[in-house]
């Protein structure tokens, strides 16, 4: 089934009746809202639905997690990255990803939509009025408040009996944390107790979950005195809160008293932190005081062990950590109490604004993919930290936003990326080399939306710059920007002269600088527009080369490209095949979706060209789905290679025919982008 759906994190327990109405309700209506109180199970039954639900869609389920987004106007950019839209056009997202979704049939499910209510309200009735294929389910405090919305208030678990579902997660929960609890529900009158319990709880599964965490260090008898006499304190009917809201805030109240001091501490700490995070941002974040960097991660262990926080091993990311909503916002609220909260929050947009120079650093580089998925892992906390500088230090968000280039350039955040450098910019005064990485970084987005007559000034007012600051390097870049925005509309003769050899030479620079490597790139692809394919090869060739030697894979891949349409210029269609193959394996490695849709276009020239027009006919149409991925037309580079694909197309019609040609392409665009 396409998708992302997040694996489940413990058993599922219960919810029949809620299943049952939601399998019947997700086949009837189009938009559906779980509502509840926090720590309810709101995600956990949205998430066991919409797999049960996606079986039957052809485009799959789409999971967005929005507890970590905090500007509103990101909210779209973060929809259209969870479905696999990386998007590189000039036009709104929101129109983008309505024509995307237009002939989709999936179900899109937002989870925790209560501080974005407005926003999501806007975007989904959007969304639902331009996909009939569309449905989508939300879970939420409150309701969007949207014309057709089927509002379905998801209720604690049943708690009377001693076969009920509050007490089997209670249960299920304890034996986890250790198989010595299984003595404790073997005796009926010591079961009656544990029933007591979860009334306490109100079955309340969050507030079950940290109970039976509890049963790693005490007996049945201690637990329910100890919360008894918290309850009897705290549940006076004083509060204003709401008994259910109260008695979930007084769950986590009672955890967080049975947790050591530097657990709570830590509890606090880690509350700035949005979405999943690792230990070593952990350490270099929450350490301080009393909590040394040595004692963090023991901490930590202690706060996963009272499932305050929860622990994943992630494919390319390793070990994660993260604490839901409810736990996060209580420990927030003590970050505050304690003064912190600023400093905390520094340290955190500090310690991401570091890596983001390392991987800047590291990027061109044998560590190129590490850093890939590890920033695409931390993207979450990336956006946090670039929202909090902007706000506290405009020249370290500037900083920050320049040395993330590669990110938005190269991994699929081009308007999210072109938002936080435009604030930047605008923040800090047009002079020094932090302002012409940032601006420079800004031109590459513009360049890649098709917005060139914007690359193009921002490529000579970086090269003033760069002349101002005497750094080749910087000359460099610049060039590659401007000659790229010369060559995208058809002028190879102008983009030869900024970035070829002769240019490259005046400036000097290092060879194995990313602005030298850059103006290869953009030489070769000149070179090819002007149909001198022996010079395109020998320059793609040094540029591999260079590459290889670096360890570096995302500029290889595109030598690779250059490589092929020089082949294939040339007559020698199985040479070209090979090389795009080669290009193709690793732009999946780097996720560049733009990359993809470009080979697959230069793979069907070239099987054409060997005859093969079936699979040059598939080939095409799965290109075809790429290139709706980026929301640019096919080829949306220069006419030479349009002329290129076109030439594909005829070659393979006229193998096959037109009939047998479009069944094979739509058998191809209909294979999975993700």
């Amino acid at each position: 089934m396409p998708g992302n759906l997040p694996p489940e994190s413990a058993s599922f327990v219960g919810r029949e009746s809620e299943l049952g109405l939601l399998d019947r309700l997700l086949s009837e209506r189009r938009l559906i809202t779980l509502t509840g109180v926090g720590g309810v199970g709101k995600s956990r039954l949205a998430l066991r639905a919409a797999a049960a639900a996606g079986r039957g869609l052809r485009d799959g389920v789409w999971w967005v997690e929005l507890s970590p987004l905090r500007d509103p106007a990101l909210l779209t950019a973060a929809v259209a990255h969870a479905v696999g839209l990386a998007d590189r056009s000039p036009r709104p997202l929101d129109e983008e990803l309505c024509a995307w979704m237009a002939d989709k049939e999936l179900l899109l499910v937002l989870d925790t939509c209560e501080h974005l209510v407005a926003r999501c309200r806007h975007l989904l009735g959007e969304l639902l009025q331009s996909a009939p294929g569309l449905t989508v389910l939300i879970t939420s405090r409150e309701p969007l408040g949207s014309p057709g919305e089927e509002v379905v208030e998801v209720r604690p678990l049943p708690c009377e009996g001693p076969g009920s579902d509050a007490l089997a997660l209670f249960r299920a929960r304890a034996l986890t944390a250790t198989p010595r609890a299984a003595a404790a529900f073997e005796d009926p009158r010591r079961t009656a107790i544990a029933a007591e319990l979860c009334r306490r709880l109100d079955g309340i599964p969050l507030a079950l979950e940290l109970a039976g965490a509890r049963m790693r260090r005490w007996t049945l008898e201690q637990m329910a005195e100890r919360i008894g006499r918290r309850f009897d304190v705290l549940t006076d009917g004083r509060s204003a809160l709401a008994p259910r809201h109260r008695t979930m805030r007084t769950a986590i109240g009672w955890s967080h008293e049975l947790c050591e001091p530097l657990e709570r501490l830590l509890w606090a700490r880690l509350s700035v932190f949005t979405g999943d995070f690792d230990a070593a941002a952990a350490r270099a974040v929450c350490a301080g005081g009393p909590l040394s960097a040595s004692r963090v991660e023991r901490a930590l262990a202690g706060l996963v062990a009272k499932s305050v926080v929860r622990c994943t091993e992630e494919r390319g990311a390793g070990t994660r950590y993260r604490m839901l909503d409810t736990i996060r916002e209580y420990g927030h609220d003590w970050l505050g109490e304690l003064g912190e909260s600023e400093v905390v929050a520094d340290r955190h947009a500090h310690w991401y604004a570091a890596l983001s120079q390392a991987a800047d650093r590291g990027w061109l580089g044998p560590d190129q993919v590490d850093w890939y998925r590890r920033m695409t892992a931390e993207h979450a906390q990336l956006r946090t930290a670039l929202e909090h500088l902007l706000g506290s230090d405009p020249v370290a968000a500037l900083e920050m936003a320049g040395a993330l280039w590669f990110h938005w350039f190269a991994c699929g955040h081009v308007h999210e990326g072109r938002a936080f450098l435009e604030r930047a910019l605008g923040t800090t005064l047009p002079a020094g080399a932090a302002y012409n990485q940032a601006l420079w970084a800004l031109g590459l987005t513009a360049l890649l939306q098709g917005d060139l007559v914007t690359a193009r000034r921002i490529g000579a007012e970086c090269a003033k710059g760069a002349a101002h600051l005497a750094d080749p390097e910087r000359e460099l870049r610049a060039a590659y920007l401007h000659a790229v925005s010369l060559l995208m509309p058809g002028d190879p003769v102008r983009a030869l002269t900024l970035a070829g050899p002769r240019a490259r030479a005046g400036h000097g620079g290092r060879t194995s600088g990313a602005g030298w490597l850059l103006c290869k790139l953009a030489t070769g692809y000149a070179l090819c527009d002007l149909r001198r394919f022996d010079e395109a090869a020998q320059e793609a060739l040094s540029l591999r080369e260079a590459c290889v030697e670096l360890g570096e894979r995302w500029l290889r891949a595109y030598a690779d490209y250059i490589l092929a349409v020089a082949a294939l210029g040339l007559g020698d269609h199985g040479e070209s095949a090979r090389h795009v193959r080669a290009m193709l394996s690793g732009k999946r490695l780097l996720g560049d979706r733009f990359g993809i849709a470009l080979g697959l276009d230069v793979l069907a020239a070239a099987v054409a060209g060997l005859g093969d027009g079936e699979l040059a006919a598939r080939l095409l149409g799965t290109g075809h789905a790429w290139w709706r991925t980026v929301g640019r037309p096919q080829m949306g580079g220069s006419p030479s290679l349009t002329a290129l694909r076109d030439q594909g197309e005829r070659q393979a019609r006229a193998a096959i025919g037109d009939a047998a040609y479009e069944t094979a392409f739509r058998c191809g665009a209909a294979a999975p982008t993700g």
